[in-house]
């Protein structure tokens, strides 16, 4: 299971989503840790996979023994570490193209 040292309350149903800011970075340090800024939403994490929301799309952390160290949707901060195989950004629509949710859900 993953750590979390910071955590974002779980939001009530119907309560509205605090917008992060619209800027957006990633920095990956040696393969062991990376940042992003500009996350709107975290979707899931597990061991293998942390999969985020940003303005630009939803976003995929694959690797081994990930641990979100900090999330915070009002800054718009995510934290992950462990081994980072590799980071993908999924663009939600697309020319005739399903979702990024809806091929994650099929």
């Amino acid at each position: 299971m993953a750590s979390m040292t910071s955590m974002q309350p779980l939001r009530m149903p119907g309560e509205e989503k605090k917008r992060a800011p619209s800027r957006h970075s990633i920095t990956i340090e040696k393969r062991e840790s990376v940042s992003v800024t500009g996350v709107t939403d975290v979707i899931s994490f597990d061991e293998e996979s942390v999969i985020g929301e940003t303005e630009l799309g939803a976003i995929v952390i694959r690797g081994v023994n990930l641990h979100v160290n900090r999330i915070n949707l009002e800054s718009g901060e995510l934290s992950v570490s462990g081994e980072i195989d590799g980071i993908a950004y999924e663009n939600s629509g697309g020319h005739g193209k399903k979702s990024f949710m809806g091929r994650l859900f099929k």
